[in-house]
């Protein structure tokens, strides 16, 4: 009986595992839309002054390490969300007239501006941009980007049907289209819009338009 002796080269060679290097480990997108969130709610209830990664934290229901993983700083995980806002967009009107495009867009933008969340947000985050340049130009994007792709369809579709001349200034039209809403909306903080301010303002702004 033969007896077949085994080496180390007869066995199978399996090649050990590597372990992912410390901090390599896949973020959990949940984890990052929880902590999100968690940035609006904690400004709307305590403001950025007041705001600590440890509240964030708290509020999203995860560990600080979770934050610290992502952002480096209660500054920076602000500049990141208040930037990502500013690349959603607003769904863009097609009602087939300037003045119908117009009051839909102020109608989706008054709502938002005057929810809880928003209305509480967008005072406190001016205040600081006075302080803080890196906030001051995060914020002046996530204004003009939040609405300059919307208007700017709203002023070419115009252009297409001849309710505008052709080549408007974009800059100058943005400012007409978004200035009294977000005036009266955030500066002034009005209660309440008038009863029927969204259509005279649509009417008004329509006109101002075509003036240009």
């Amino acid at each position: 009986m033969l007896v077949r002796m085994t080496t180390n080269a007869d066995q199978p060679q399996t090649r050990p595992r590597r372990r992912s290097p410390a901090g390599a480990a896949v973020l959990r997108e949940d984890v990052t839309e929880a902590i999100r969130a968690a940035v609006f709610e904690e400004l709307a209830a305590v403001g950025y002054a007041r705001m600590s990664i440890e509240g964030i934290a708290r509020r999203a229901g995860v560990g600080k390490t979770a934050v610290y993983r992502r952002w480096r700083s209660k500054l920076h995980l602000v500049l990141d969300v208040v930037s990502a806002v500013a690349v959603m967009g607003l769904p863009a009107p097609d009602t087939g007239s300037l003045e119908g495009d117009l009051r839909l867009l102020y109608e989706v933008t008054s709502r938002a501006l005057r929810h809880p969340v928003a209305s509480q947000i967008l005072p406190d985050l001016q205040a600081e941009a006075a302080r803080n340049p890196e906030i001051a130009e995060a914020l002046q994007k996530a204004l003009e980007q939040g609405q300059e792709g919307v208007a700017s369809g709203i002023v070419k579709a115009a252009e297409q049907r001849g309710e505008l001349r052709a080549g408007v200034d974009d800059e100058l039209a943005l400012d007409i289209i978004s200035g009294p809403l977000y005036w009266r909306s955030v500066v002034v903080r009005s209660p309440k819009l008038p009863k029927g301010y969204l259509d005279s303002l649509a009417r008004a702004t329509a006109e101002a338009l075509k003036a240009l």
